[in-house]
């Protein structure tokens, strides 16, 4: 059994790796940062490999699946944040989190479920957010992103059901997790994060019972259903009004 995890080198990803090494599967730890990622793979418990490539590039992201074509979980990890005003944040790192947080996860779903359905077996997980069911305002391009993710895995799965395929997706929705995300983005959490071992066990729970969504966390879950009925207007001032406090 093989599970194939970008974004590896450490946060939800490393621990996601740890804990299904623990389970007996082989492991293939993709990341930018080789460093780290021979570190995650002295941890696991399993037979881990890592695979250096830049998830911005789609050829990279081909090489990926050409390389471990054969795999049973692939798990969509790899991502980032940008936070500002949208008008005065970079074009060019705004559409390198894209190409990041939404191309290379459209393309190795899309690559891998091919192959898993032709097997009628597999399961894949992407990792989305809470951002994905909110507006965005101070991170518009980050929260447009996860929506995106949240939207095609729902999608995905839909079409899976109707044609009674064995292949099951599931989308990891959490909220603040003490990771390197707070570091890249340039903010800190208005409220106190989770860790992301405890992300990464619940996650790996209900992805193995085919959960669809996956929400990590009672407030998360009362703030997602929360969302569900407020006017978008309201929440966008709401979101604006927590994100401001996250400002360094």
């Amino acid at each position: 059994m093989k599970a194939l995890i970008t974004g590896a080198s450490s946060g939800i990803g490393k621990e996601i790796a740890i804990k299904l090494s623990k389970k007996g599967y082989d492991v293939i730890l993709v990341s930018r940062n080789e460093k780290e990622l021979k570190k995650v793979a002295n941890l696991c418990f399993s037979k881990a490999e890592i695979y250096i490539a830049d998830l911005s590039n789609i050829e990279d992201c081909k090489k990926v699946f050409s390389k471990f074509k054969d795999i049973d979980i692939l798990v969509n990890n790899a991502g980032y944040g940008i936070f500002g005003e949208f008008a005065k944040t970079s074009l060019d790192k705004e559409l390198n989190m894209v190409d990041v947080n939404l191309k290379a996860v459209h393309v190795l779903t899309k690559l891998y479920l091919i192959e898993m359905i032709k097997k009628d077996e597999g399961k894949i997980l992407n990792v989305a957010s809470t951002a994905a069911f909110l507006p965005g305002p101070l991170m518009a391009t980050y929260y447009s992103s996860k929506s995106y993710v949240l939207k095609l895995t729902l999608s995905i799965y839909e079409e899976l059901r109707r044609s009674k395929s064995n292949v099951k997706v599931s989308v990891l929705c959490p909220g603040p997790v003490n990771t390197n995300f707070n570091n890249v983005a340039g903010v800190n959490f208005a409220v106190k994060g989770i860790s992301s071992d405890y992300v990464a066990e619940y996650a790996i729970n209900k992805m193995f019972k085919n959960k669809l969504i996956i929400i990590p966390g009672l407030i998360n879950k009362f703030c997602v259903m929360a969302s569900k009925l407020l006017p978008l207007k309201l929440l966008a001032k709401i979101d604006y009004n927590v994100q401001r406090k996250k400002e360094r």
